[in-house]
Parts: structure tokens; C-alpha cells; sequence
């Protein structure tokens, strides 16, 4: 390895050394060279170290994938973005809104206008992550389709029969929403590609660039335990044969696929390079499709200077030293992150096995370092 990201790998070592995490893994390409970093073991309490190659839980790291799929169908004609969902979707028909978002579940009115594909792309549909204590909050988490770390343990044609009994929180396009909407067009993917989903992400995405290594399970000899916080430290959030060893009911693009540091930075290599996607789909993809009105909400999740495009955050304003105006990427609530900067040629992800605990948490231990060395 070379010696300008020494500082970043030591980071990342002294998180491992305090505990922070068991391990964590990371990868770096600025300006067409390419390093990795490994550190630490894959349990605690056991031998085994964790690898470049390790395996991972990414969560919301699978809705940049998710984009890429619906960008190359709306690039083959596929789905157009203004299409309405309820083509493939028709659980989606006649959408009902509720009067104000905390009002009961039977005070409704009906949608202005039809869901699109669009929508779905935005998470401007309707429905979403709710925050407050409300009659529809209480109502989706009954409803087991809005999970944590691990995808609802839904058959597709059951997940949206529970989404189609919920009314939205609010009209279709007018403010944004997160997560639900990253689900519901995993299974549109699915429907309108008329096939399963991982035969999709097989032919668009992993095969031809060789990801090896990305899918919606793993060998459970291969994954590390996840964890997250407790109060007493950290606590088994998923072990190695538990959800992720197998293959899943629900084929989640918001949160249901492992993968690799090389993989997904390979990923996005593609992605940056426009080897992936042609040109106007890739900057429809990577750039801000939201409204002011919608953004609000992306900003109650990400704080301002962030915006979203076809399922992956965009920068607007880069007042983070490693971030700049055009620049794009995510995080994982299962300890995952990963940015593109165009401007300053570099692509960082870095994997690791603890959740995160709340919106305090950040990956700041690896972007302040990398953009250090970066300036150096």
C-alpha cells in the first residue's frame, strides 16, 4: 500500500483497537489507483480475520443498486419515469391521503394524482419512515414493512397487500420520504422485468461487471456477525446463519444485499466512469431530482446540503471537506458508507459489522482522514 493513505488505515485500525467495532474493511480509488485496507476479526471472540474479500451486510447501500437497475430499464425502454406505477403495481391504484399526517387511518382523501415510477425512484410517493408517534407510524410498524437492518420477511405479493391498506402521509410528489418506497420498487423491478429480482440484478449490474460477490445472501461460513449498541456494549444483531445466510422471502433493493468493498467499489467505479449506464440516465441518476418542497424532507433525515436523485443522496453544497457539488453516495444502518467526488477523482467505501445507533452516528473517522490525505 502507499504511504498516502497510511493515516486513513491507521483511523480505521484504532477504531478496531478500542472496540469500536470486531473489524472493518475499506477501499479507496483516487485518480485510476485502487487500495484496500482490512482490519480486525469477523466475530468477536474468534480467530478469524476479516478480509478485503469479507462479505457484508450493506442495508441501504442496496438502494444505489436499485437506481442502477431502474436507470438501465428506463435506458432499454423497459419503464419510462413517468410511468404509473400501477401498471406493474396495482395495489398502488387509487391511492387514499390522509386529511393532515397525524389524523386517524379512515380520514383520507383521494390522491391528486397517480404514483409513478418516478416517484419511487425519489421516495416522493407518499409513504415513507414516520418519525412522530402517529396513528400511520403505529400502523406500519403493525404492518411489518418498514424494518430496520433486515428486510421484511414478506413474499413480495403479501408486502404490497400490507402497503396497499395503508393510506399515504402525503400526495404522491410532494415531499420526500424514506425508505418504503425503495422496497416497493424492488418488487416493480421484478414485475416489470418479468423475472425474480436476483436474476435481474444477475443480468444488469452483477454479471457484466463481475461482481462476484453481490447478492441478496451469503455463505454464512464468509459473513461476519453484525452488531449493534447496546448498554452494556455490543449486542448480535444478525450472526453469521442467520438472515442474510439464506435466501430471502423479499428480494430487497432498500436493504437486503451483501456485498464486498472491491465489489461495490467496482460498482461505483462504473457508475462514475459511465461504462454502467449511458450518460443521461447516469446523470439522472446521480443528480438532484428533487423539488425544494420535497427536499424537506431529506433534509429532516440528512441535515441540509444534501439532496436525492434516483436512489442514491446527492451533495448540492460540499461543506464537508471530503463532499463537493455533484458528488453522490450513502450510508448503511449496518455500519456501511460510500461516496463518489467526481470533482476531486476519488470513490471511498468503507464496510463495517456495527450498526449504527442513530442519526449521531457518522463515518467521519474515515472521510475527515481521506480528505486529509487527498489535500496532502
Amino acid at each position: 500500500m502507499s504511504a498516502q493513505f497510511e493515516t486513513v488505515w491507521q483511523a480505521l485500525r484504532d477504531k478496531v483497537e478500542e472496540g469500536w467495532a470486531p473489524g472493518m474493511v475499506a477501499g479507496i480509488r483516487h485518480q485510476g489507483t485502487t487500495e484496500y485496507f482490512a482490519s480486525g476479526v469477523r466475530t468477536l471472540g474468534r480467530p478469524e480475520q476479516m478480509r478485503t474479500d469479507t462479505p457484508f451486510r450493506i442495508a441501504s447501500l442496496s438502494k444505489p443498486v436499485a437506481g442502477a437497475i431502474a436507470a438501465s430499464m428506463i435506458a432499454d425502454g423497459t419503464l419510462a419515469p413517468d410511468d404509473p406505477a400501477d401498471v406493474w403495481l396495482p395495489e398502488l391504484a387509487y391511492p387514499r391521503v390522509l386529511t393532515r399526517p397525524d389524523a386517524p387511518l379512515d380520514s383520507t382523501v383521494a390522491a391528486t394524482h397517480d404514483i409513478t415510477v418516478r416517484h419511487l425512484l425519489t421516495l416522493t410517493h407518499g409513504l415513507g419512515a414516520v418519525f412522530a408517534d402517529t396513528p400511520l407510524a403505529r400502523a406500519i410498524a403493525e404492518s411489518g414493512i418498514l424494518t430496520g437492518a433486515i428486510p421484511p420477511d414478506l413474499e413480495p405479493g403479501e408486502f404490497m397487500h400490507r402497503v396497499a391498506r395503508l393510506p399515504l402521509e402525503q400526495q404522491p410528489g410532494e415531499r420526500w420520504k424514506y425508505h418504503t418506497g425503495s422496497d416497493i420498487l424492488s418488487v416493480l423491478l421484478a414485475r416489470a422485468g418479468q423475472a425474480p429480482l436476483h436474476q435481474i440484478l444477475t443480468e444488469r449490474i452483477t454479471g457484466p461487471l463481475g461482481l462476484k460477490d453481490t447478492a441478496f445472501f451469503a455463505d454464512p461460513n464468509e459473513l461476519p456477525t453484525a452488531y449493534r449498541p447496546g448498554r452494556a456494549g455490543l449486542e448480535v444483531l444478525d450472526p453469521p446463519d442467520g438472515a442474510f445466510a439464506r435466501e430471502p422471502a423479499f428480494e430487497s433493493l432498500g436493504g437486503g444485499l451483501v456485498s464486498t468493498v472491491p465489489d461495490y467499489l467496482a460498482f461505483l467505479a462504473a457508475l462514475a466512469d459511465g461504462t454502467l449506464l449511458p450518460d443521461e440516465q447516469r446523470r439522472a441518476m446521480t443528480g438532484d431530482q428533487l423539488t425544494d418542497a420535497q427536499r424537506v424532507g431529506m433534509e429532516e433525515v440528512a441535515g441540509p446540503g444534501t439532496s436525492w436523485g434516483w436512489q442514491v443522496a446527492v451533495t448540492t453544497d460540499g461543506r464537508d471537506p471530503w463532499t463537493a457539488p455533484g458528488g453522490y453516495g450513502w450510508t448503511g444502518g449496518t455500519g456501511t458508507a460510500a461516496y463518489v467526488n467526481p470533482s476531486a477523482d476519488f470513490i471511498g467505501v468503507l464496510f463495517t459489522q456495527r450498526a449504527m445507533g442513530g442519526p449521531q452516528d457518522n463515518f467521519n473517522y474515515f472521510w475527515e482522514p481521506l480528505a486529509a490525505a487527498l489535500g496532502s
